[in-house]
């Protein structure tokens, strides 16, 4: 089996120029088989503010109505990734830009509405892996935004890591995948505040008792959801890094927190 590296990038790297470059450049470096998945920091709502349509999110997590889905899709398939996918091809790197009705490469239904009614947010039903393969055999690399269909016309808001998670979790049937979840931090911090308390391993049972102990809460339980449930359907690795890399004898050795399962 050939190797793949997918790599989802989000957090302050994409509001962050800088940032943003550095993560797009050691992503073009990567040697061999790649897929690069991103979300949409916080540039959807300040261009909503600007066309003076009030972001309406509940503990963070953002309500997408008809008028939110039209910016989140000019700013995510538009703005952000063809900003991503020019920058790549500045470094030789042959790059895609895609959302999941593209092809047809993700499908998905609406939330049903529960205690929190999230709006035209998508969870993921099913990977295209035939055309995802046949685009990175050619060899093209693909980048997704956090967008899928529902098959139907319905374009639909979607978590990048939970896309990055099960593109990783499809293909693992046809290459060893490494999947990372790169972000602001060094990885998986005790203390939010304090980069010197990286876990450098985290297994899956030491995180449900801080998880149950709340020393993880947030934004980083979904991520590290979707990055156990991807160890446990055929990923071979995951990181959750900063990106953070160091090169040897043509190997990238990624920094950060290194997910077991035992």
């Amino acid at each position: 089996m050939q190797k793949l590296t997918i790599v989802k990038i989000g957090g302050n790297i994409i509001d962050n120029p800088s940032e943003l470059e550095k993560a797009i450049k050691k992503f073009a470096l990567l040697p061999g088989l790649k897929l690069l998945v991103h979300g949409g920091g916080k540039i959807a709502s300040e261009i909503s503010e600007r066309l003076n349509i009030k972001p309406n999110l509940i503990d963070g997590r953002r309500i997408t109505d008809e008028d939110s889905l039209e910016v989140v899709q000019m700013v995510y398939a538009g703005l952000i990734n063809k900003n991503i996918v020019a920058n790549l091809q500045k470094y030789d790197c042959p790059a895609v830009g895609l959302s999941g009705a593209d092809a047809n490469s993700l499908l998905a239904h609406k939330r049903p509405v529960k205690e929190i009614d999230y709006g035209l947010v998508g969870d993921l039903d099913q990977v295209n892996s035939d055309i995802i393969r046949k685009l990175i055999e050619i060899p093209l690399v693909p980048v997704f935004c956090a967008l899928t269909h529902d098959g139907k016309g319905q374009i639909l808001n979607t978590n990048a890591d939970t896309i990055a998670a099960e593109i990783g979790i499809a293909l693992s049937k046809y290459y060893k995948v490494t999947l990372i979840f790169s972000f602001e931090k060094a990885g998986v911090l005790l203390d939010i505040q304090i980069e010197e308390s990286l876990l450098p391993k985290l297994d899956n049972e030491t995180y449900k008792k801080l998880k149950s102990d709340k020393v993880i809460a947030d934004g980083m339980i979904p991520k590290l959801d979707n990055a156990f449930r991807s160890l446990e359907n055929g990923v071979k690795e995951v990181y959750i890094t900063n990106f953070n890399t160091t090169e040897l004898e043509n190997k990238v050795k990624f920094n950060g927190t290194k997910l077991t399962l035992v």
